[in-house]
Parts: C-alpha cells; sequence; structure tokens
C-alpha cells in the first residue's frame, strides 16, 4: 500500500512539474494566456487520455486547487468558466473532497452568499450552484461544519432572479436537509422565508421543485416553521397548474405521515389534502385518496389502545349517503372528528369568500369532511346550517349546487331530524327567507324517511304556519313548494295523517303568485299529495279539505284574498259570502275592501269553474250587489276610497259580464243600483267613470222594460254632462250608453206631456254634432237618428233651430232627412 502512494505521489509530482507553467499563469493575470493555461491544466490531468486514477488526480488537485479558485473572480467570464468547468470535473473524478472544502465553501460564499450579486453571468451562477450540489452529494455528513456558509449562499441563491438556479439552490437544500439533518433543524428556519418568496414564482417547475424543497425543509429542520408555510401551501392548492397541485397534495401528505409534530397540525394540513380529492385531474384525487387511507391507516395504528374497541366492534354494512362507494378508515374518521371544531369554523369563512374560487373550494372541502366526519358534525350543526343558509344565495352556480346537493344532503344522512329540526324550523318561523327552506329541503331529502317521520307533524304544521307559508315574494314560494315537494317525495304515505297541512301549504302558494307556470308546478305536488290518500285526481282533495281550510281561516279574514281562488269554492258559499259581506263594509281596512274586490273579480270572471260551479251563486249575487258593492260606491274623499269605488264597480261589470245579473233579479235593486251609478258618473277618476258608462248601458239594456219615464228623467242630466269629459274614450261611452237609453223609450211615452225633458236632450245631444272629432260626430248622429223616433217633429224644430251655428251641415240635413221620412211614415 506504501508503495501505491508514493507511485501516485510520483505520478502526481510528475504531473504537476508539466503543468507548472499553466499554475503560475493565472497568478500573472496575463489574459491572453489564462485561458490556454486553464486549458492545458484540463487536458493534463481530467482531460488525459487514457484517464488518471483517481488518487493521482486529488494528489494534483491538492497541488493546484488554491490557483484555480483564484479564476473564480477572473474580470474574464470565459476564465471563470473553464475554472468553475474543472474544480468541477475534478469533484466528480476524486473520491474524497474533504481537505479541500476549507477552500472551496469560502470561494463559494464570496461569489454567491453576498447581499449583491457578485457573479453577474446566469450562467455561472448555475454552474456554480452545481458545483455545490456535487459537493454537497460527495460529502454527505461531512459537510456539517460549513452548514452555516450553506445557509449563507442558498438564502441568497434561492431568490436568484434566474429560475434555473432557484431549482438547483432547491435541489442543494432538499440533499443537505436529508444529508444532516441533526444539524440543519438548527439552521432550516433560515432557508424558509426565501423558499416561500419563491413558491409563487412564475415558473411552474419552479414553484414544484419550491414545493418538494419546502416538504424537505419541514420534515428535517425545525418544526416551528410549519406555522407559517401551511397559509402558502393552501394557495398553492388553487394553482392553475396540475403538477403544482400534485406537488402540494405529495408533500402535506408526507407530512401527514412523517412529521414529528403532525397531531399539533392536523388541523392545517388535513383540510390541504382532502382539498385535493375533489381536483379536476384524476390522478391527483387518486393521490390524494391514497395518501388519505395511509394516514388513516397509520393514526389508527398509533392509537390502537384507544380506538380498540371501535376497532372491535365495527359495523361491517354501515350505510352510505347517495352516490357513495366507499366509507372512510376508522384513523381518518377519528382525524376529522378531533379536529373538526379548529376545522369548520376557517372552512364556513371561506364559504362566505369574496373570491370565487375559495368559495368553490370550500364547498367541495366541507362536503368531504362531512363524509368523513360523519354523525360528528351534530354538535356544530347550528354553524354548519348559518354557513349553508349563506352560500345558498351565491352567485356562483357551483357553489349553489354543492351544498344543495351534496353537503345538505350529507347533513340529513348523518344529523337525527330531531336535531336539525329544531334549528330550522325555529329559523324558518322566525324569518321568511328563501335560503332556509331551499336548506331544509335538500336536508329532508337526504333523510332516511324511517327517522324523519316521529318529526313529520312539526314538520307540516311549521310548513302550514301563516307566518311561514303567506308571502309574495315567488323565489320563496318556488322554495316552499320544494320543502313540501321533499315531505312527501320522503315519507310518502306516512303523510296522510298530515295531508290537510300540507294542502294548505300547497293551495297557499299556488293563491300567492299568478305565475302561469309555477301554478302548474304546486298542481303536479297537489296531485302527488292526491295519491297519498289513495285519490284518481286533485279535485277529491280539494273536497276533502277546503272546508276544514276555510275554518281555519275565520279568524285571519285578510287573507281570504288569496286562499279563496280554488275549484270547489262554490259548494262553500253558505261560508264564504257572510265573511266577504261582513268585510266589505264601508268601515273595514280599505286596502282589505281592495283585496277582497279584486278577488271576487277573479272569482266572478270564471264563476263556472268557480263561484258558480254548483249554480248556486244566483241566490247570493243580490247580496253581493246590494250589500257589498253599492255601499262601496258611495263617495268618500281620498285616492283609497277613489280606488275602492273603482274596484267596486269593475266588480259589478264582472257580474254583468258572467250574465249572473238577470232583470228579475236586477229589478229587485233597480232604483237603489241606478241611483248610485248617476252619482259614480262623476266621479273624480276616469276609469270610474268609464266603466260606469259601461254598466250602465248593459243594465238598460237587461232592463229595457224596466225603466219608466220617471226613471230614465233622472239619468239622462248626468249622461249630458258626460258628453263635456275631456277623455274621448268616455265621451264615446256615453254615446253608446245614450243608445241604449233611447231603446228603453216605449211607444206610449207622451212627449208632449214631457215635452220640456226631451228638449233637452235634443238639444244637448245637437250641441256635440258639431264636435270637433268625426268620430263624436258619428256617435251623435247614430244617437240622435235613434233619438228621432220617441218625437221626429220636436227633432226637427230643434235642428233648424241650431244648424245656422254648426260648422258643418250635412250631419243636421241627415237628421231633418231622417226626421221627415219618420213623419211620412207616421202620416
Amino acid at each position: 500500500m506504501a508503495s501505491s502512494n508514493e507511485e501516485f505521489a510520483a505520478e502526481g509530482a510528475e504531473i504537476i512539474q508539466s503543468i507548472a507553467r499553466q499554475i503560475n499563469c493565472p497568478v500573472r493575470r496575463q489574459q491572453n494566456d489564462e485561458k490556454r493555461a486553464l486549458e492545458g491544466i484540463r487536458k493534463a490531468t481530467v482531460g488525459k487520455q487514457p484517464p488518471l486514477k483517481s488518487e493521482v488526480l486529488h494528489e494534483v488537485f491538492n497541488h493546484i486547487v488554491k490557483s484555480i479558485l483564484k479564476c473564480f473572480s477572473d474580470p474574464v467570464e470565459k476564465c471563470r468558466e473553464l475554472s468553475i468547468s474543472l474544480i468541477s470535473d475534478y469533484i466528480s473524478s476524486i473520491s474524497s473532497i474533504e481537505d479541500i472544502l476549507p477552500y472551496l465553501i469560502p470561494t463559494l460564499v464570496q461569489r454567491l452568499g453576498g447581499k449583491e450579486i457578485v457573479e453577474n453571468a446566469e450562467e455561472l451562477r448555475l454552474s456554480l450552484l452545481e458545483m455545490l450540489v456535487k459537493i454537497v452529494t460527495t460529502s454527505e455528513k461531512k459537510v456539517a461544519p460549513y452548514l452555516d456558509d450553506l445557509v449563507q449562499i442558498l438564502q441568497r441563491t434561492i431568490v436568484d432572479p434566474f429560475p434555473e438556479v432557484k431549482k438547483e439552490s432547491c435541489k442543494c437544500t432538499a440533499i443537505i436537509a436529508k444529508s444532516i439533518p441533526e444539524h440543519f433543524h438548527m439552521q432550516s428556519e433560515q432557508l424558509v422565508p426565501p423558499l416561500l418568496h419563491t413558491i409563487s414564482h412564475q415558473h411552474s417547475k419552479v414553484r414544484v421543485v419550491c414545493i418538494h424543497t419546502i416538504g424537505d425543509v419541514l420534515l428535517y429542520g425545525n418544526h416551528k416553521a410549519m406555522e407559517n408555510v401551511t397559509s402558502h401551501m393552501a394557495q398553492r392548492v388553487f394553482d392553475q397548474n396540475p403538477a403544482v397541485r400534485l406537488a402540494v397534495t405529495e408533500v402535506v401528505g408526507k407530512w401527514l405521515l412523517d412529521f414529528v409534530d403532525r397531531y399539533s397540525y392536523h388541523h392545517k394540513l388535513v383540510p390541504l389534502l382532502l382539498s385535493s380529492m375533489s381536483d379536476e385531474i384524476p390522478d391527483i384525487r387518486s393521490k390524494a385518496g391514497q395518501l388519505w387511507k395511509e394516514v388513516g391507516a397509520k393514526y389508527a395504528e398509533e392509537n390502537e389502545n384507544d380506538l380498540k374497541d371501535q376497532m372491535d366492534f365495527a359495523s361491517p354494512d354501515t350505510p352510505l349517503p347517495s352516490g357513495e362507494t366507499e366509507r372512510p378508515n376508522l384513523g381518518c374518521r377519528t382525524i376529522i372528528y378531533r379536529n373538526l371544531i379548529k376545522i369548520l369554523p376557517g372552512l364556513l369563512n371561506d364559504l362566505a369568500d369574496w373570491t370565487a374560487p375559495n368559495r368553490i373550494m370550500a364547498s367541495k372541502l366541507l362536503y368531504t369532511i362531512l363524509l368523513n366526519a360523519e354523525d360528528h358534525v351534530t354538535q356544530h350543526m347550528q354553524a354548519l346550517l348559518t354557513g349553508m343558509y349563506k352560500a345558498c344565495g351565491d352567485e356562483e352556480a357551483e357553489v349553489v349546487q354543492r351544498v344543495c346537493s351534496k353537503i345538505s344532503r350529507a347533513g340529513g344522512w348523518y344529523v337525527n331530524p330531531e336535531v336539525y329540526c329544531k334549528l330550522v324550523l325555529a329559523t324558518m318561523k322566525s324569518s321568511q327567507s328563501a335560503s332556509v327552506l331551499t336548506i331544509f329541503a335538500a336536508i329532508v331529502r337526504g333523510t332516511q324517511p324511517d327517522l324523519l317521520k316521529p318529526q313529520l307533524e312539526q314538520v307540516c304544521n311549521t310548513l302550514a304556519n301563516p307566518d311561514v307559508c303567506r308571502a309574495e315574494q315567488l323565489n320563496y314560494l318556488v322554495q316552499l313548494l320544494a320543502c313540501t315537494d321533499a315531505v312527501i317525495s320522503k315519507c310518502t304515505t306516512d303523510c296522510k295523517e298530515y295531508s290537510f297541512q300540507l294542502f294548505t301549504v300547497l293551495l297557499t302558494v299556488m293563491s300567492m303568485t299568478n305565475n302561469v307556470d309555477f301554478k302548474l308546478q304546486v298542481k303536479e305536488s297537489l296531485s302527488k299529495l292526491a295519491q297519498v290518500q289513495g285519490f284518481d285526481d286533485a279535485y277529491q282533495l280539494y273536497k276533502l279539505h277546503t272546508k276544514s281550510m276555510l275554518d281555519s281561516l275565520k279568524g285571519s279574514y285578510e287573507q281570504w284574498t288569496k286562499l279563496l281562488y280554488c275549484p270547489v269554492v262554490g259548494e262553500y258559499l253558505d261560508d264564504i259570502i257572510p265573511i266577504l259581506e261582513t268585510n266589505l263594509k264601508p268601515d273595514k281596512d280599505p286596502e282589505l275592501r281592495l283585496k277582497l274586490f279584486s278577488l271576487l273579480s277573479r272569482l266572478v270572471t270564471s264563476a263556472g269553474s268557480t263561484v258558480n260551479s254548483q249554480e248556486k251563486f244566483g241566490d247570493f249575487v243580490i247580496v253581493v250587489v246590494k250589500d257589498m258593492i253599492i255601499p262601496n260606491c258611495v263617495w268618500y274623499a281620498g285616492r283609497t276610497a277613489a280606488a275602492v269605488r273603482t274596484i267596486a264597480v269593475s266588480c259589478l261589470w264582472a257580474l254583468f259580464q258572467s250574465g249572473l245579473l238577470t232583470e228579475e233579479k236586477l229589478n229587485m235593486i233597480l232604483d237603489d243600483l241606478t241611483t248610485q251609478l248617476v252619482s259614480l258618473l262623476d266621479d273624480d277618476t276616469k276609469t270610474t267613470r268609464l266603466v260606469t258608462c259601461r254598466v250602465l248601458q248593459k243594465l238598460l239594456v237587461i232592463c229595457r222594460d224596466s225603466f219608466d219615464p220617471e226613471r230614465l228623467h233622472k239619468i239622462y242630466m248626468e249622461l249630458l254632462k258626460r258628453l263635456d269629459d275631456s277623455s274621448d274614450e268616455i265621451r264615446i261611452a256615453v254615446a253608446k250608453t245614450f243608445g241604449a237609453f233611447f231603446d228603453c223609450f216605449k211607444e206610449d211615452y207622451d212627449s208632449s206631456f214631457y215635452r220640456a225633458h226631451l228638449e233637452e236632450m235634443y238639444k244637448g245631444l245637437l250641441v256635440h254634432l258639431d264636435d270637433p272629432d268625426p268620430a263624436i260626430q258619428d256617435a251623435m248622429l247614430a244617437v240622435l237618428k235613434q233619438a228621432a223616433s220617441v218625437s221626429p217633429e220636436m227633432l226637427k224644430d230643434k235642428v233648424n233651430e241650431v244648424k245656422h251655428k254648426h260648422r258643418i251641415l250635412k250631419y243636421c240635413n241627415q237628421l231633418l232627412e231622417h226626421a221627415n221620412s219618420l213623419l211620412a211614415k207616421s202620416s
């Protein structure tokens, strides 16, 4: 062995002798010769063929290393490149570099570890880092004395502007952490800030390497840094690059398996790993699922004594929510259960975050958490419900869909209905919130029917509560219908006992809106409820419950404006009419009267299928007109009173249109009705005047034979006034009313006895024959021709009296011709 060493030394001395000139060249700093000198040294040593033995190179390297290291700071970039390459090749060629580390490390610190970048060339900084990687890889534990220097270098190079330098620095950091963990943990915290700065670099490959390096730094270093690292890792869960998200998954999984203080950080690390279980990339989901199983299995193994009973007596066939095929293992469930109180508040906050990706991720994670927590979520149900109510109104459809279709149903599956009903139903009563109804409907759909049955009475009574089911907002009504549908679908035949409550809800929501599509949905639900009762259609359901519903509403008449519109209302007129009569008295609340008249108008418009479905409404029609409509047509000051008069006379018009008011019935109230209609002709509201004209015209047509001269003479003066109305529409309507008016004059009318009345009528009508509006002129001509039959001679005289005042004579001439023809016929 001694002779071999002497041979190596001799051969090394010979080589050193041959390159002595080149070794001294860098010292003289002759730039033209330095490049050739370095190339010559390479050719005589590491580049020699056949290659020199490692021991020989070691002898040579120990002799020339100082001179070559001086070239690291040479002003010529090529010289620096050659010297770095030469040293790097020497390190790769010799077996031990321990004796030259005192020269190598300080040189690298000088080139890379300063506050300012000394080496300007990016490629050379990369070469220096690659050399450092070779050093720490070759030396392993022998680099421990130089850890401070290495950390100083890496603190600078990890944040180097050149991405490749960053990656090589991260690689070097990981090697050091694994090589000397017993020393590294004392310095590791210094490397965390630059790594966290680099973790968000724009290059995905840099981010991937950095994440893996952070994993090793914390795994082999000081665990206190975990507090600052988790938030940065959480941001990378949202990274657009799948490789980055996979790196996070692998690192977090490794921490949960091997990190020394992992139990203290379960509440921070577990959500990061479980977030990857809902990633869009199948490989990431698979990796996360595999790691989570391993974490749970290891936890169960480490806590075998605590979990022994649960292991021994576990149910082999535990039912799972719809869509789930595999139950999380005992360790996974226990980890979640023991950390849920720390995980859930932050997760619910993220569910209301201002950024949409955070809310979407939180909704995905929350579902996974619930699957692992199972029935242990019961004690957190209040907080969970509050979070779901808010998320239900999210502008992101994905969040709403996941909360309603998955999270809520999982809650309904694992939480006993007695618990969630107590919480949700109380909220439902205190505030009309569509979100509460949406969540409750989803929870009910996720509940097992046999568990819901004991709470069914409480649920149905709450839904039928007036404070819950009577609302105007369509969205709220839609969700209330969803709740009712969920109960009917989930409990089916168990709902028979509470059919009345559910019927009340459905009839209420249908009556509260005019939306046609929504009404069709309600009718479908009524059909489902009828099937539960064993009925063929919903009509039998109406017959079964309407009487009870009417009785239940006797103390709250203000709601009748919505709830009376049902197919069998005609069968209960004996109950309905007295209540309407009571609440349509003039001293009742005007708003209530407006709603009731509006309802009555709608009922009368479709009388055949509503109030007159049994052909009994005719027995009550006089009561409706005399005791409800006429009293509300009396004039009172104010806009509200005017609105009541308008709706009342409109309701009367609906009655006339329906054909329910016959001549026989009208004769019983003809004088009162005529008097009131005449007074309404002078109403301040245009609509009231217009509808009154039409009603009066209809009345004159129906009761033509009942109007004697005295009754007719009470009407014409107000009609003549209306010919001066500001609305042309009303004036034309008055002309039509005059047409019906003159049809009521009988052949035995004594025109000479009532001459004064006739002259006043003819005189008033002739004034408007010369109206600027051609439509009015034509209407007046038609009326006067009709009026001429009463007394042609008198009309002829009146036309001749005013003819000279008219701008257009053709109408006067036509009237004269018409009167002459009537006189000729009579003679």
